[in-house]
């Protein structure tokens, strides 16, 4: 394997996102680069050795398996190890979306260093760039698949050097609230919800408690009960009908959720004057907002308060 190689593309067929240059190198003891800028986006991953990475007044002590990210006109410098210097590869880019791409991944100047473990991968992606360095239109197409892999390889398994500073997680969330929104009505799980996210179970829980301060399960039943209690206070349906509309198998398994949630059963629901009902919905209105939108309450709100100062006027 060669020792050092570094691959410039200078033809871009595509706008979106393309290739700039790419490169390989076992670096030297001490070998540096800067302080310095570059004019696009460069991702580096260190396949083995040590070094330090330098952004602003933050240095980052690095080894194999870790990476660090380059974004335009930002003064950095990088340094290998003296006693175990670091060999790493790295691709440049730029594009039209490729500041969105990048915040996707969760790289900034703020948070530059990341973690990955699918080193053999992203080696074998870079030796294909080398093998197909030419200006024919295949090689143009290769080229480009091969940076969207190496995007795809880094956020599946990318991990920030401070992952609860990663704003991104925000971004899990807010993806896992508009699934249960729209997949509430069925019989969806809390990996269901993971596996839509690609995230795990595991760290789906903790941006929900982070974010949310409650757990998925707990947001998925409460998104249902808050849409039954509607559904028993607004409309004549039967309870079996209700308990299927929000995604429960059966009426036991939704009366006995129902109960835990409001503390009483949902044929209780309908027996309870129109204002203790709507005060009910208000007690959920804090979740709710997640769920439904707060138009759709104002204009719930507005009727039912007519209604019950139509009903004062007749007592």
């Amino acid at each position: 394997m060669e020792t050092s190689w570094t691959l410039p593309v200078p033809k871009h067929k595509f706008s979106d996102l393309y290739l700039c240059f790419c490169g390989y190198e076992a670096c030297q003891p001490f070998h540096s680069y800067g302080p310095a800028v570059r004019p696009n986006y460069v991702i580096h991953y260190i396949i083995s050795g040590k070094g330090t990475f330098t952004i602003g007044n933050r240095t980052y002590r690095l080894t194999a398996g870790q990476g660090f990210f380059l974004m335009p006109n930002v003064r950095t410098y990088y340094e290998a190890d003296a006693d175990d210097p670091w060999t790493y590869l790295w691709i440049g880019f730029d594009g039209e979306k490729a500041a969105s791409y990048v915040q996707e991944l969760g790289l900034s100047e703020e948070h530059p260093v990341y973690q990955c473990s699918f080193s053999g991968e992203l080696q074998s992606l870079l030796f294909q760039m080398q093998k197909h360095n030419t200006y024919d239109t295949s090689d143009q197409y290769l080229l480009e698949g091969c940076l969207y892999q190496f995007f795809s390889i880094l956020s599946r398994e990318i991990t920030l050097a401070d992952p609860s500073a990663r704003e991104s997680g925000n971004l899990y969330v807010e993806k896992a609230v508009e699934f249960i929104r729209n997949n509430y009505s069925n019989e969806i799980l809390v990996s269901d919800i993971a596996r839509y996210v690609c995230i795990n179970r595991s760290y789906l829980y903790t941006l929900f408690q982070k974010y949310l301060h409650t757990s998925p399960q707990d947001y998925l039943s409460s998104c249902r009960i808050t849409r039954a209690l509607e559904l028993l206070s607004y409309t004549d349906l039967s309870i079996e009908t209700v308990a299927f509309s929000c995604g429960y198998q059966n009426a036991e398994v939704f009366t006995k959720a129902f109960r835990q949630k409001q503390g009483m059963t949902p044929s209780a629901i309908g027996k309870v004057p129109t204002l203790t009902r709507l005060l009910t919905l208000h007690m959920f209105r804090d979740l709710s907002d997640f769920i439904i939108t707060k138009s759709f309450f104002h204009e719930q709100e507005e009727m039912l308060w007519k209604t019950v100062k139509m009903l004062d006027g007749v007592s």
